[in-house]
């Protein structure tokens, strides 16, 4: 877990009730234990990982959409060529 520096600004935390999967809890204990942090800490870098990696793949997808749309009128040839596929043979040397 990457520590904060003391500059950094407290971060705003709420108290909530949760309810997980018991393997996810007993894990997530289990990594607690190991790292000697308490459970809410283990819980709250899950958590934020998970939303950082689903943000970066909603974002990719956001992205494929709008070369999907750009790219939607050209031709299969053309596309191979933006693609970097020469379909012309070899010139032999």
């Amino acid at each position: 877990m990457a520590q904060r520096s003391h500059l950094s600004p407290p971060l705003k935390r709420r108290r909530t009730t949760l309810t997980l999967p018991a393997d996810s809890l007993t894990e997530a204990q289990r990594i607690a234990r190991a790292r000697k942090v308490n459970l809410s800490a283990v819980i709250a870098e899950a958590l934020s990982e998970g939303l950082r990696l689903q943000t970066a793949a909603e974002r990719s997808e956001e992205v494929l959409e709008s070369y999907r749309k750009a790219f939607a009128g050209f031709p299969d040839e053309e596309m191979s060529i933006l693609d970097g596929i020469i379909l012309e043979p070899a010139r032999r040397r």
